[in-house]
């Protein structure tokens, strides 16, 4: 079977040689979504707090167009360029996840593009 590439349209478009998420397997792999509002493509201002939930509201939108859900992650990655931020980055993401917590990993990283705090990528049962 050919891998499917997932485009949303309520996410912001990627602005890479990548895309959103592949369906491939049996799986969802969704590329790291940064903090970019899906209506205007620039980096939303705020808080760590406030670009986790855009962060996680791009990844849900990408899941939905692909057919998936939230509940269906198997396995996340949190980038995150400052370890401080964890215990809020951990405390929203726990918002999104209340019931079937997924496999995860928080990785400190020197810089992420424009400037963004964090960056989450995933994996989901499609």
């Amino acid at each position: 079977m050919k891998p499917e590439v997932i485009v949303s349209e309520s996410a912001p478009q990627a602005v890479g040689a990548y895309a959103q998420a592949v369906r491939a397997g049996g799986f969802v792999f969704l590329s790291g979504q940064i903090p970019l509002d899906p209506s205007t493509g620039e980096l939303i201002t705020g808080d760590i707090e406030a670009q986790t939930r855009r962060v996680l509201d791009n990844l849900r939108a990408v899941l939905e167009t692909a057919g998936s859900a939230l509940d269906r992650v198997v396995k996340a990655t949190i980038y995150l360029t400052d370890m401080n931020d964890f215990a809020v980055v951990n405390r929203t993401y726990a918002e999104y996840f209340p019931a079937a917590k997924p496999a995860r990993a928080t990785v400190a990283v020197a810089a992420l593009p424009r400037g963004s705090k964090v960056e989450i990528d995933m994996i989901a049962l499609a």
